[in-house]
């Protein structure tokens, strides 16, 4: 049965919700698409529910940076980084074109902290976590030719080390659907109301389609709760740990505004608190913020006028001969981290520590915090902590998360695009080149994306709103300017019918999206584009 296809969504939803389940997986980020597929790659029978969409939250808007997080070691904590950096490593090898290497520069300037010495030698500590040295320190003269904008003023040098970079929503896609070809299940737009409790214990769970309103009851030996900033809402409340909603916030610019061949990380002059200027998909990133969100989490998060001042002032510190201002920003986003914390009273964002935590009743399992590079450790803790529930054990043989494939460019493709094209689809890759072969392989003006990938989305991906298209699926609607309005009628034409969607669906849809491009992903309406 597709189940991603919409056409099958209802009859879906009710086969589903008549099986009984040995595991339920409540979210769908990385940490739930990662659970799903070890989930399925030992044959339990599971499932994954979302109440919006696939990576909406937290894993379609961070800062798309799969790192070892070398501040972390500055915090002590170093087996997050190690683990960290192994898992980096990992991924670059499993899904080039998905996940690939991204080199940082560290600028040092006279009198400011870290310099070079004392840089290099976390840096040393760095690689031998990760089993190899990657990092080199620059004089003045070679980091003006490597990195040219720089503020000159006091430039003593810099060094350059390797993390790595991905698009956050296509990597959860892609974990999905690896689950999906282990005979895991999954499905979006499916809010858990409550958890169903039989004696104490959790049995299952009451779910709501927000598409027709319908209710299922759910049942499954074992849940798994990796709700991310809503963790608290379902859970049994135990102990004084609780989520602490974060809020980072990213500009993107165009390329040519500010062109970097590297990531550049920097302390802001303002609060001494690490700022990044990266390439991304072709466009230019600059972020990001660490605020309290206080906003209601079911409310799209987006930047504030100060959050964008911010970050204005960070490029007018770091490249100040770009003169980068308000009206040069294509598009914004804000997610909001769940960072777990004991409560401690002024305790400032970014001082809060990021390991995860888990919490455990009977017949459930709740995933609170963690990172995005380490997904894959944090289902194998999940599963461990449900196994005894279902009388099982869960090891760690170190399988691959992503099955490997031949890798064979398909003309009109360059090799480029073939291993972009493999990263993000996996082992939809033969489906998807069959459109590709149908369609061709027009990218979309100022992108990397085809035009065939839109249309492979609304057929396959379960599109159930046009901002899962634009927004998730692709990046055009961050991309392009006005969330790629002027494209509108091709994207139209190209995946109405595939969607299935009559005329005046079609027009309510992009209303709706221009109204949510304009008041979460542009620039907030008090904040002028001088």
């Amino acid at each position: 049965m597709p189940a991603w296809n919409a056409a099958w969504r209802e009859p879906a939803l009710a086969e589903l919700a008549a099986r009984e389940w040995d595991l339920i997986v409540i979210g769908g980020g990385i940490s739930g698409a990662g659970i799903l597929r070890e989930a399925a790659r030992r044959g339990w029978t599971c499932l994954l529910l979302e109440q919006r969409d696939f990576a909406w939250g937290t894993s379609s808007r961070s800062s798309k940076m799969v790192h070892g997080g070398l501040r972390y070691i500055a915090k002590g904590q170093f087996g997050l980084t190690r683990d960290s950096v192994r898992e980096r490593q990992r991924l670059l090898q499993e899904a080039p074109g998905l996940v690939d290497s991204l080199s940082f520069m560290m600028a040092h300037y006279q009198g400011q902290f870290p310099g070079p010495r004392v840089f290099g030698g976390l840096l040393a500590l760095y690689d031998a976590l990760a089993g190899k040295r990657n990092h080199l320190y620059y004089p003045l003269q070679e980091l003006r030719y490597l990195a040219p904008g720089l503020k000159q003023d006091g430039l003593l040098g810099g060094t350059r080390f390797f993390d790595a970079v991905t698009d956050d929503a296509r990597l959860v896609m892609r974990v999905l659907g690896e689950a999906r070809g282990d005979g895991g299940e999954a499905l979006n737009g499916v809010k858990v109301i409550e958890l169903l409790r039989d004696n104490g214990r959790v049995v299952g769970l009451l779910a709501e389609d927000r598409e027709s309103g319908r209710r299922f009851n759910f049942r499954s030996r074992v849940v798994a709760q990796a709700t991310g900033a809503w963790t608290d809402r379902l859970r049994a409340a135990t102990g004084s740990e609780h989520i602490r909603p974060l809020r980072g916030s990213h500009l993107l610019l165009p390329a040519w505004r500010l062109p970097v061949a590297h990531a550049f990380s920097f302390m802001h002059g303002a609060d001494r608190r690490p700022v990044f200027v990266f390439p991304w998909e072709g466009a230019t990133v600059v972020g990001t913020t660490d605020l309290d969100h206080p906003d209601p989490l079911d409310r799209e998060a987006r930047i504030s006028a100060e959050e964008v001042d911010y970050l204005l002032l960070a490029c007018a510190q770091q490249f100040p001969a770009a003169a980068i201002k308000a009206s040069d920003v294509l598009s914004t986003w804000a997610g909001v981290r769940p960072v777990v914390s004991d409560g401690a009273a002024g305790r400032k964002p970014s001082d809060e520590k990021r390991e995860h935590a888990l919490w455990c009743e009977p017949g459930c399992v709740t995933l609170a915090g963690g990172k995005l590079t380490t997904f894959r450790l944090l289902a194998l803790e999940v599963l461990a902590a449900c196994a005894p529930m279902l009388g099982r054990r869960v090891e760690d043989h170190g399988a691959a998360t992503f099955v490997p494939l031949p890798s064979q460019p398909m003309a009109p493709l360059s090799h480029a695009q073939h291993k972009r094209l493999l990263g993000r689809y996996g082992r939809a890759l033969p489906q998807l080149l069959a459109l590709v072969e149908q369609l061709g392989a027009e990218q979309a003006v100022g992108t990397y994306t085809l035009w065939a990938e839109l249309a492979w989305a609304a057929e396959q991906e379960l599109v159930l709103h046009l901002d899962d298209l634009l927004l998730r699926r692709t990046r055009l609607g961050l991309l392009l300017a006005n969330g790629a309005a002027a494209e509108l009628p091709k994207i139209r034409a190209l995946c109405q019918a595939r969607l299935g969607w009559d005329d005046e669906r079609w027009e309510r849809e992009q209303c709706d999206y221009l109204a949510l491009w304009r008041s979460c992903y542009s620039l907030p309406q008090n904040c002028e584009r001088v």
